[in-house]
């Protein structure tokens, strides 16, 4: 057998294994992104499971805020019915600024804000924004490190080889109303 085909043949296997290499390290850094979105996922459907009875609980005591409620059960709606990532992140955002005038409408009612299942609803609520937050913060850290290993050479090569497998994932952005500076007013 000829020196030059010996080469040539451990030259393909060494590419063969580095691309084999590669490629199952974008599978991994791919299934870090789904499993960090299966935990944004565990809290989201906690978040929905909470929000009906907060809003019957408010329901009690502003009856006549029947906008307020009506925009938080259509948005949870559309939450629970979004079937892509990038839908569930749009309707989350929406479903947090409808929150946000809900707990704001709460504030107009002292007896609301002492009642006893309101204050519980209200703190589950708020452990489950928080670690929500958590969550979002570990899934984001995820996808940069997946995008990176999708745009830095040389797996940006492979993951293009194979670009149905490793497609380019959403980041979960605050919604806009949280960019904007809180009014204070005394």
């Amino acid at each position: 057998m000829p020196v030059w085909l010996i080469v040539l043949l451990v030259i393909i296997v060494l590419l063969a294994i580095a691309v084999a290499v590669i490629y199952n390290n974008l599978v991994q850094i791919k299934n870090r992104v789904r499993n960090a979105w299966a935990q944004i996922d565990v809290q989201l459907q906690r978040r929905h499971d909470l929000i009906p009875n907060l809003v019957e609980t408010v329901k009690g005591y502003a009856a006549h805020e029947k906008e307020a409620f009506e925009r938080v059960m259509l948005a949870r709606n559309a939450a629970v019915k979004a079937t892509t990532t990038a839908e569930q992140i749009e309707t989350e955002n929406v479903l947090t600024g409808a929150l946000r005038q809900l707990f704001a409408v709460a504030e107009q009612y002292p007896e609301l804000k002492a009642n006893e299942n309101f204050l519980d609803l209200q703190q589950q609520l708020a452990e489950t924004e928080n670690k929500l937050s958590y969550a979002r913060m570990s899934y984001n850290d995820c996808v940069m490190a997946y995008d990176n290993a999708r745009e830095q050479f040389p797996s940006n090569i492979v993951a293009s080889m194979f670009s149905a497998t490793f497609p380019k994932a959403d980041m979960f952005d605050a919604p806009v109303e949280a960019e904007a500076n809180p009014v204070v007013k005394f």
